[in-house]
C-alpha cells in the first residue's frame, strides 16, 4: 500500500496523472471515499492525464460515461446506486474492459472482492483537526484547505504487482 497527502485539488489531478501513465488498456481502478471524498475529481485529473479533454463529470444517474478522446478509451463508471449485484452486472464493466479501454469505478469498493485484477485508490478529505506532522501549516493556504486528501493506493492481482514499483516511484515523485 501507498499512501499519500495531497494539499490542493492540483496535488490530487498530479497524483492521478502519475497512475494514469502507467494505466493500460484492460485497467480497472476502483475509486472508493465517502461523499465528497474526490473520486470524480481524481477521474477528472486522470483522464486529462491521458489527453481527455472533455468534461468528465460523475456519472451518479447515468451509472456510465466514456471517453474515447485520449491515449486510452476511459469508461467511467459510478455504482453507487445499485442494489444489487445483477444490477452491477448488467452494466458488463468486464465487456468493457476487453473493448481497448480502462474502467475507473467509484464506489466499486462496496464488491470489491469480485473485481479480480484491480487498483484500489481510496480517498478521504483530511478538514483542519487532522494533524499530520509532515505537513507544516505554512505550506497550505486557506483556499486549499478544503481539498485536502489523503489516497491510499492498493494493488490487487499481478498485473498491478508488474507495475507496482513504477506507480510508487510516479506517486510519490508528486509529492
Amino acid at each position: 500500500m501507498l499512501s499519500v497527502r495531497t494539499l490542493s485539488l492540483a496535488h490530487t489531478h498530479a497524483v492521478a496523472a502519475a497512475i494514469a501513465a502507467v494505466a493500460r488498456s484492460g485497467d480497472l481502478i476502483v475509486l472508493a471515499g465517502e461523499m465528497g471524498a474526490g473520486k470524480t475529481a481524481f477521474a477528472q485529473g486522470f483522464g486529462r492525464a491521458l489527453g481527455i479533454s472533455e468534461p468528465i463529470t460523475s456519472p451518479t444517474y447515468t451509472l456510465v460515461h466514456s471517453y474515447s478522446a485520449g491515449r486510452l478509451t476511459v469508461h467511467h463508471a459510478d455504482i453507487y446506486r445499485l442494489n444489487s449485484l445483477h444490477e452491477i452486472a448488467d452494466l458488463a464493466l468486464p465487456e468493457l474492459l476487453e473493448a481497448n479501454g480502462l474502467v475507473l469505478v467509484e464506489w466499486g469498493d462496496v464488491v470489491e472482492s469480485s473485481w479480480g485484477d484491480h487498483l484500489l485508490v481510496h480517498l478521504r478529505h483530511v478538514d483542519d483537526s487532522d494533524s499530520n506532522d509532515d505537513v507544516d501549516a505554512s505550506d497550505s493556504n486557506d483556499d486549499d484547505s478544503d481539498d485536502a486528501r489523503e489516497i491510499a493506493i492498493v494493488p490487487y492481482g499481478r498485473a498491478w504487482a508488474t507495475r507496482w514499483d513504477e506507480l510508487q516511484r510516479r506517486v510519490t515523485a508528486t509529492c
